[in-house]
């Protein structure tokens, strides 16, 4: 009977050994899930920052595009009436001279 006691015993001691590894397994899997909980949710506050200023640039970019558009149609406009204003001063040049040239052949 000692025999099967002292079996019994070391049963019961290797029992515990198991549940103790067992539970420190368990606490480790659990700091490690604190852990990673702990990143998963700085990892979704930095997306939610950086989707804010993502939308804060795209606003931005297309406030700043829509000005640009509107300088470059400015831009095109101006040119166009310049280069009319220059056509306009050439052919003005034109008929001035020819006019002084007849004034000249007059006197």
């Amino acid at each position: 009977m000692s025999q099967s006691g002292a079996a019994l015993q070391e049963y019961n001691n290797e029992l515990v050994k198991c549940i103790e590894d067992l539970c420190t397994k368990r606490d480790e899997l659990h700091r490690q899930i604190l852990i990673e909980e702990e990143e998963k949710a700085k990892i979704q506050h930095d997306i939610r920052i950086l989707t804010e200023r993502l939308a804060k640039v795209n606003e931005s970019l297309a406030k700043k595009m829509a000005a640009r558009n509107d300088y470059d149609r400015t831009v095109s406009e101006t040119e166009t009436a310049y280069m009319k204003i220059l056509e306009s001063s050439q052919s003005l040049l034109k008929v001035l001279k020819k006019e002084t040239s007849g004034l000249k052949q007059k006197t």
